[in-house]
């Protein structure tokens, strides 16, 4: 990659995306943010000089629209993040088709059309995807099969990107962050207080959900960037395929070993 890099983001406009645009404009380099909602793509773009272009990333029309505006614009493609991504909550047997069906569409079928659409761009600058998929495609929780499918098999498309196109100089890795305060965690922190009765709102669920990580607190949308950030660049010229946990620990915790300091009883009965 050259010193100055060109990189689209998607799901830019808030959270980690957001964040990852802001440190790569302030490191220097050419960034386009996309996502499906103007206003705050449009917020972010006028505080970094980011180009904003909003679209759908898992409308195929749109995806070519937003590579080929991205290269007119600066010429090249060196960088793809990959953080465009939505949750619906549900056991197998309770979500819906429809929520399982818009899962699949956003958070896997877009990327690889996108992937698709940015694919001969990176391979000539030999260029660098990373995709922000969560500890959720490692360690799955009650309640989440869609979620966590959907970004397990984000973290392979990506191992697919590195083993199929790293001869050709691609590099394609993926972060898993833990819980990290963003609008989407935010919004379900909410109804998690509301459902477990806690006082406090969405901080005490934020405090309650990271009680047993090493860090025992969610993380910031710049220390994810940050990862990011690394994965995009020459520093991690042989990281290929790598799948980078940024979640303050949680994933070297056992759960067989939680017992032993701390007394787990659980809200609800389970069935």
């Amino acid at each position: 990659m050259s010193e100055q890099r060109v990189v689209l983001v998607t799901g830019g406009g808030t959270g980690i995306g957001a964040a990852t645009a802001r440190l790569l404009r302030t490191a220097g380099h050419q960034v386009v943010i996309s996502g499906r909602r103007p206003e705050p793509l449009h917020r972010v773009a006028e505080e970094t000089g980011a180009l904003a272009h909003p679209s759908d990333t898992a409308d195929p029309e749109a995806v070519r629209e937003l590579v080929e505006k991205t290269v007119a614009a600066y010429g090249r493609l060196d960088g793809v993040v990959l953080n465009a991504g939505i949750g619906r909550p549900g056991a197998v047997g309770d979500i819906s088709v429809e929520d399982w069906e818009e899962l699949i569409r956003i958070n896997l079928t877009g990327p690889f059309l996108l992937l698709r659409a940015a694919l001969p761009h990176l391979l000539e600058s030999r260029g660098a995807v990373v995709a922000v998929a969560s500890v959720a495609a490692l360690r799955n929780s009650v309640g989440n099969a869609g979620y966590a499918t959907s970004k397990a098999g984000l973290l392979h498309l990506c191992r697919s990107l590195a083993i199929d196109y790293g001869p050709q100089g691609l590099r394609a890795n993926a972060v898993c962050p833990g819980w990290v305060r963003t609008e989407m965690a935010d919004r379900r922190m909410a109804r998690f207080a509301a459902e477990a009765g806690l006082e406090g709102g969405a901080e005490a669920a934020y405090a309650e959900a990271t009680r047993l990580s090493p860090a025992m607190r969610p993380g910031e949308p710049e220390e994810v960037a940050g990862a990011i950030d690394w994965l995009l660049s020459p520093a991690a010229s042989y990281v290929n395929g790598a799948v980078l946990t940024v979640d303050g620990g949680v994933t070297t915790s056992s759960v067989s070993g939680v017992a032993f300091d701390y007394r787990v009883e659980p809200r609800t009965p389970r069935p």
